[in-house]
């Protein structure tokens, strides 16, 4: 069933009809751009909520992201940055595949059923014209036909009447018998008309407009194909990107699986573990009798005169408490001022980073040195004397970071050597001998009598201890307490120690004292000799038992 036979004489309702679909195929063009804008309207509002919600600051320098939860949440950041980029594909293939084609075809259908109605509309004109034409012939036609037949009765008329002269009839016959060759012309001439104008009617009404509907016809079908192919492409455009985005809620589900509570609990210990072992127990204080002590230059806290330093009320030791508030401390480039644990770590990335930069600068030192070989076999490639600076700077650049490893690596070990002395359970480190200390005082030496060495299984003396010219502890002042306490243990001296820095006491080898504090993790240990002074000694220079 075509247009052109079974609506021949629906001219107008095919008019309406293509061009309600032409209003169709805008009407959704017109959406399709709008659903473009929702679609990166989404995108950017899912790329800013990422950004929002990004780290600041780089996952290197960024402790939480050591933390399984922070990168399952960054691997989820990710994912809905990846999701919003397939919202934006999405956005873009509806643009170039729908919009721009149907759009740009609805112009060409546009143009070309304006030319199938200007046809019609020509067509129906020329048949309008012919069909006035034999209207006019047959009016003509029609009225000579009167007039005929009006001269015919006129010359009856007189050729009846006696009192008509002979002259006057003739002439009234001549009259009627023109009046009737021009009658049989005007019908000659309208059946002549009436036989085109059929002609033209039939090839009006069974061949042209037939042919223009069904040419009509043919482009509003291929119109509604476009249209259904358009209607498909915006489920493809969707499907294309299917695939991405299942990848990108399964990541989300693998990020959300990777959570391990137990090795986030891990991360914060190995992030800030201080190494410090925890506070004794809190010494009583006997009011009730005076603390005998000897007035000593090298006892702690003890002035010159011998006579006790009083403390107000707010002096008692403020490292006890480990949730107070921390005073501001100043960094140092030996990290000293971190707990010893942290400080090992930090001095092991700043040496693992110092030898990094070093072995950059050996490489490209060699590659400098085979790009000269280069130049003294080929001149015409450059000139060696030209890369002497860059040479001269690269093992300018090796020595200092030489240095600089050396210095690491020295204080490493230090550190090392301070968080192995402060491993381990209070009551075990007192209740076996802990082993020599890694340094002694620098005066030891000379100090230590010769019977110090028989008792030792090795001949080697124990090292010096550095830093015997400046204070060992800055904070001796507010550790060590004034008032009158009881002894928590006796302890007996391993080594001689000469107690020069402030805040010190000197102790024989062999000799016994009274434990009135343990050590708190730096090493130290403040103990009361028999003869009355009270200070700090090495730890390790101590063999402590506990009341």
């Amino acid at each position: 069933m075509d247009w052109g036979t079974e609506l021949w004489d629906q001219f107008e309702v095919i008019e309406r009809h293509t061009q309600w679909g032409l209003d169709l195929l805008d009407k959704y063009v017109k959406f399709v751009k709008e659903r473009i804008e929702v679609e990166q309207a989404y995108a950017k509002q899912l790329r800013s909520l990422v950004k929002k919600y990004l780290p600041k600051r780089p996952a290197k320098d960024d402790p939480e992201s050591k933390f399984s939860q922070q990168q399952s949440f960054a691997q989820i950041l990710q994912e809905v940055n990846d999701f919003a980029g397939q919202r934006e594909l999405v956005a873009e293939n509806l643009s170039v595949r729908v919009c721009l084609e149907l759009a740009k075809y609805s112009q060409e259908i546009k143009q070309e059923r304006k030319m199938h109605f200007q046809e019609g509309r020509r067509a129906q004109q020329q048949l309008e014209s012919g069909f006035k034409q034999l209207e006019n012939s047959k009016r003509k036609f029609e009225r000579d036909c009167r007039e005929a037949e009006k001269a015919a009765q006129t010359a009856e008329r007189l050729d009846q009447d006696i009192n008509a002269t002979k002259a006057d009839v003739e002439k009234a016959k001549q009259q009627a018998h023109l009046r009737s060759h021009m009658a049989e012309e005007s019908k000659n001439e309208y059946a002549a008309q009436l036989q085109r104008f059929n002609r033209d009617q039939a090839h009006f009404y069974f061949s042209q407009m037939p042919q223009i509907f069904d040419k009509l016809q043919d482009m509003d079908e291929r119109r509604a194909t476009h249209l259904a192919a358009g209607y498909g492409l915006l489920s493809e455009a969707e499907l294309q990107v299917v695939p991405i985005i299942a990848k990108c809620l399964e990541g989300m589900k693998v990020a959300a699986a990777a959570v391990d509570t137990k090795n986030d609990s891990q991360v914060l210990i190995e992030l800030h573990k201080s190494g410090f072992a925890r506070p004794g127990d809190v010494e009583f204080e006997d009011f009730s009798q005076r603390m005998n002590r000897a007035p000593s230059d090298s006892s702690l806290g003890t002035p010159s005169d011998g006579r006790p330093e009083l403390r107000g009320p707010g002096r008692s030791r403020a490292k006890r408490w480990p949730f107070g508030k921390k005073n501001k401390t100043v960094v140092t480039e030996d990290f000293s001022h971190l707990p010893p644990e942290q400080q090992r770590k930090r001095l092991q990335q700043q040496l693992e980073e110092r030898n990094r930069e070093l072995q950059k600068e050996v490489d490209q030192r060699e590659a400098l040195k085979k790009m000269k070989d280069v130049y003294e076999k080929t001149p015409q490639m450059g000139d060696p004397a030209s890369l002497e600076p860059q040479i001269a700077e690269t093992l300018n650049n090796i020595e200092r970071l030489k240095l600089e490893v050396q210095k690491y690596e020295a204080w490493l070990a230090e550190a090392e050597s301070r968080v192995l002395s402060n491993r381990g359970d209070s009551l075990s480190r007192h209740t076996q001998p802990p082993d020599p200390p890694a340094s002694a005082p620098p005066d030891s030496s000379s100090s230590s009598n010769s019977g110090s060495q028989d008792n030792k299984e090795s001949s080697e003396e124990p090292p010096l201890e550095e830093g015997q010219d400046t204070p060992i502890y800055t904070e001796f002042d507010e550790d060590f307490e004034e008032e009158p306490a009881s002894p928590i243990g006796h302890c007996v001296a391993i080594y001689h120690f000469e107690g020069s820095s402030e805040g010190t006491i000197s102790m024989a080898e062999g000799e016994d004292l009274s434990l009135m504090e343990e050590d708190k993790g730096d090493g130290w240990t403040r103990v009361r000799r028999k003869q009355g002074g009270e200070g700090y000694v090495p730890t390790s220079y101590l063999r402590v038992t506990l009341n």
